[in-house]
């Protein structure tokens, strides 16, 4: 089902005097189309829901206005379960419903997670709670504690579903799940829909509504997605590249594993760039203090895992940098939303190297975009990009003549003998002298990338390439077979085409002969190889030497009787 927005404002729906005013405090006058579809569905009944929606669309506040309009106070019980795969979405969860409820004081909810002091929550449970917000692990483990009393929920919400799994959460679900009254409404938010999430769906839910927005998988709308391929070799110098070509840059790079992570964030910081990291290894204060640094805008960049970056809900990214893409490619989905969100534009750029290029094309057919292939840029254009930046803050910067007229005679005399064209050049060189040093003898760091056909079709492989199967594709090329010794020969009286060459270099396979002219392999039968004889050598056998009679003669004698 892909419904149209039906609601246009908050006020078209029937909410408590204290939902309303939050949610007009917090600057919520129009729905997103998720909301406008999802809300008005939940509030007038309790059927159970599958809602695909791209990351940063508004999937809290389209199940959290619900939840909370439909809670009981005077029931000192746990009525609404919902689940996280990370602290951090947890955490950002909480916040939001608790933002939502602020003028709802009796509305009681806790965050229960893991690397943080499991007698603190169990403390708050005894204190009595209407809302959980959860990751599976912890809230498994205190079921198995029994101080989680779970006989009153009335509805149950995964939020990132299809990250959950991903995680290997599936044993915690079943066990929490099994914990719930059956009858309970439960609640599906994803913003993929793998055949893990359809299965999970199909266990638990008895005829769900299932909401998209958009297509099933597919990207966020307003991201441009860019590829850059370059070797191995040069993955970092390509990354500072694009940063320093983008100088307004405020946004995340990806990397596939912790060590990965804090390997490039110290080779940023160490070359001067405004950056830090985000793993799974960090304590709950350190991440916490990244993260409020990069709210704040004290750095620019975050270098993050996949896991990390779940429930970083920060606006304004323009860009998202996979530095190296995700073993599970589904994750690009999840890693582009994080930018071009709430109608805004937002770039999500990909290093990859020649081996990589085949992933490429998987993409494209998950999201249903193409990418867009560029060259890293020259150190002539990164130049050009910081000198159009410092440009437009000294002609955006605010004068104030009050209170720099005082200084003004001095700053006359010490620029004397100066004038318009000298002046603008000492100006521009005190910040552009570093990247012309830097950049002056820069080469050409991009890898060559065939040019797409006709038509808009990529290039396919060539038939003797070794890339791996994708998920659900069987190889339609024979094997790559590699020959010893010299190559093969036809023999002799069988005739070769003079206008047939071999499509591929000298070990591609024999079958694979390529008319001119032509495009596409065509199969002959396979000649017909002459064994080369080899003559063996005669040996001739040698002369047995004679050796002397020893028989007595009487013997000889007796023999030679008939």
């Amino acid at each position: 089902m892909n419904p149209g927005n039906n609601m246009e404002s908050f006020d078209e729906i029937n909410l408590s005097p204290e939902l309303r005013k939050a949610i007009a405090e917090l600057g919520f006058t129009t729905p997103t189309p998720i909301q406008a579809a999802v809300i008005p569905v939940l509030l007038e009944g309790r059927r159970n829901m599958v809602a695909l929606a791209q990351t940063g669309t508004g999937k809290t506040a389209a199940f959290g206005i619900p939840v909370l309009e439909r809670v009981e106070t005077e029931v000192k019980a746990i009525q609404t379960v919902v689940l996280c795969p990370t602290r951090e979405l947890c955490l950002q969860v909480c916040r939001d419903l608790k933002s939502f409820a602020k003028h709802s004081k009796a509305v009681r909810s806790v965050a229960i997670y893991g690397g943080a002091s499991i007698e603190m929550q169990l403390k708050a449970l005894r204190n009595g709670v209407h809302i959980i917000v959860a990751t599976p692990g912890r809230l498994h483990d205190i079921i198995r504690r029994g101080c989680a009393d779970l006989s009153a929920a009335r509805c149950v919400v995964l939020d990132e579903a299809d990250e959950m799994l991903s995680m290997g959460f599936e044993e915690d679900l079943n066990a929490i799940m099994a914990a719930i009254p059956e009858g309970v409404q439960k609640l599906l938010f994803s913003a993929t829909m793998p055949k893990q999430v359809e299965r999970l769906a199909a266990a638990y839910m008895k005829d769900p509504l299932e909401i998209t927005m958009g297509s099933r998988n597919a990207g966020a709308e307003n991201v441009e997605h860019v590829c850059y391929m370059v070797h191995e070799k040069d993955r970092y110098q390509a990354l500072k590249r694009i940063v320093d070509a983008t100088p307004s840059i405020y946004g995340l790079i990806f990397c596939r594993t912790r060590v990965e992570t804090q390997d490039t964030a110290a080779l940023l910081i160490k070359d001067g760039y405004s950056a830090d990291a985000l793993h799974g290894e960090l304590s709950q204060i350190q991440r916490d203090r990244v993260m409020q640094a990069f709210r704040d805008r004290s750095i620019r960049m975050l270098v993050a895992t996949d896991v990390a970056a779940r429930g970083i809900d920060v606006s304004d990214l323009t860009h998202v940098i996979n530095y190296q893409l995700p073993d599970e490619l589904e994750s690009y989905t999840h890693r582009s939303g994080r930018t071009g969100r709430a109608g805004k534009s937002g770039v999500s750029a990909v290093l990859i190297n020649m081996r990589e290029k085949w992933k490429i094309a998987h993409i494209e057919r998950r999201i249903g975009k193409r990418f867009t292939f560029k060259p890293v840029p020259s150190g002539r254009e990164v130049c050009e990009a910081q000198l159009l930046k410092l440009i437009g803050r000294a002609k955006a910067v605010q004068v104030d003549d009050r209170q720099i007229a005082p200084f003004m005679p001095q700053i006359f005399e010490m620029l004397e003998g100066l004038d318009r064209e000298q002046l603008i050049k000492h100006f521009v060189s005190l910040e552009l002298n570093r990247f012309l040093e830097y950049y002056r003898d820069a080469s050409d760091i991009s890898a060559p990338v065939e040019p797409p056909r006709a038509g808009g079709r990529r290039p396919p492989m060539p038939d003797n390439s070794r890339r791996p199967a994708m998920q659900g594709e069987r190889f339609a090329r024979p094997p790559f077979r590699k020959f010893q010794g010299a190559a093969r020969q036809p023999a002799s009286g069988v005739a070769r085409h003079p206008e047939q060459r071999h499509a591929g270099p000298p070990h591609a396979h024999p079958r694979n002969i390529v008319p001119a002219g032509t495009s596409s392999p065509i199969h002959h039968a396979k000649p017909a190889i002459a064994k080369p004889v080899i003559a063996k050598p005669v040996h001739a056998k040698p002369a047995k030497a004679e050796t002397p009679d020893t028989t007595p003669e009487w013997v000889r004698k007796k023999k030679k009787k008939p």
